[in-house]
């Protein structure tokens, strides 16, 4: 059971107990008529299971009740105090409540008031005494109030400090990837612009077959580059994320194609709609599954034909890539989510669930490899 469960069953228990305490012992104080003394027991033990719920309201109900009882009811002979005892205890019981959880406008009403009914009803000049101690157990109400809420504070301070740590090692940590990814990756991408662009120049006899396949090696490898660039910057930021990046959208789908072809994969595609009706994210997604696609066809398949087919619809985009057995006998369907060259597939997933899609994978009987994907088009 929880410890506010358990509270719960406390107060409730202790109520119990007071009440069974103040009901047989009324006849003892009171001058009370049988019949009403379980109610007048009840104004006196009752409030007290408010003191966790609202220890205003309970205060309020016995502050009122403690003012009422000695004006209608005459006391026994022999007892000079205008209230039972558990009266008194679940008075001060609320009053400390109050100090601890109630606002200080509240506090402050409940201090005086009671200050001024136990100075004004107890007998001969026990009202000074009460009036010290009273105000005593509201300063220690208090004092443990702020004790409780510098604690909170402090902890709230202490789960900050970690946070801000937290978030200087992963800056850390990303300004350290960044570094590595400039110098093995973006240098490396770096030569191969430059080979491919000064080749022509640097080889006699370059065909003019030759030189276009060393432009499109050049504008492939630029275009990884500045992505990779792009990547670096975000890594290297404090304040930008990768969504606020630059990245590619529906809109360079064609030219990813295109690309594909200068590089020697034989595709060929149908587009079936506006890829304008993508949004941003969507078309985001589409474009790497379909990016994934072609690098997964070229380097699992080589020299197999590639059929990409895109639906664009109001609601979803279809996107279908599908190749055949690669001319060198290594087929794409070898390669498994599950192995370790098999996470562009789990990737593909991971991005179309992001944005609501599903990305299904599989092998085709002539040998082949196809990827389907489902994503909702949004809003472009």
């Amino acid at each position: 059971m929880p410890a506010g469960q358990w509270a719960n069953v406390l107060i409730v228990l202790t109520t119990a107990i007071l009440y069974a305490i103040a009901w047989p012992t009324l006849h003892l104080t009171h001058q009370v008529a049988p019949p009403i003394q379980p109610i007048v027991a009840a104004l006196a033990a009752f409030p007290f299971v408010l003191i966790r719920l609202n220890p205003a309201m309970g205060w309020a109900v016995s502050a009122v009740s403690a003012l009422v009882i000695p004006r209608v009811f005459d006391l026994q002979d022999g007892y000079d105090y205008p209230w039972q005892v558990v009266h008194i205890l679940v008075i001060l019981a609320l009053l400390t409540a109050v100090s601890m959880r109630a606002a200080l406008p509240i506090v402050g009403v409940a201090w005086v008031s009671t200050v001024l009914l136990f100075f004004a009803d107890t007998p001969g000049t026990n009202g000074r005494g009460w009036a010290v101690g009273l105000t005593a157990i509201v300063a220690f109400g208090l004092l443990v109030r702020w004790l409780v809420l510098s604690r909170r504070q402090l902890a709230k301070q202490e789960e900050l400090s970690e946070l801000e740590r937290t978030r200087r090692t992963v800056l850390e940590e990303k300004a350290r990837i960044a570094r590595d990814l400039h110098d093995i990756v973006a240098h490396h991408m770096s030569m191969v612009v430059v080979q491919a662009q000064t080749a022509p120049y640097r080889l006699s006899d370059v065909s003019p077959e030759a030189r276009a396949e060393f432009d499109s090696i050049g504008a492939t490898a630029r275009s990884a580059l500045n992505e990779t660039r792009g990547l670096l910057n975000v890594l290297r930021s404090d304040e930008q994320s990768a969504e606020q990046a630059p990245q590619p959208d529906a809109s360079q789908i064609e030219s990813l194609l295109e690309g594909s072809r200068r590089a020697g994969i034989s595709v060929s595609w149908n587009v079936d709609g506006d890829l304008g009706t993508l949004s941003s994210a969507s078309g985001l997604v589409v474009y790497r599954i379909l990016q994934e696609s072609l690098a997964n066809a070229a380097r699992h398949a080589p020299g197999a034909a590639v059929a990409v087919r895109i639906g664009c619809a109001e609601h979803d985009t279809v996107l279908s890539v599908e190749n055949g057995p690669g001319s060198a006998g290594a087929g794409h369907d070898v390669v498994k989510p599950e192995s370790g060259g098999g996470n562009g597939l789990i990737g593909m997933r991971e991005r179309a669930r992001a944005v609501g899609g599903s990305v299904i994978t599989g092998s085709r009987a002539d040998g082949g490899f196809e990827v389907r994907a489902q994503i909702p088009s949004g809003s472009a």
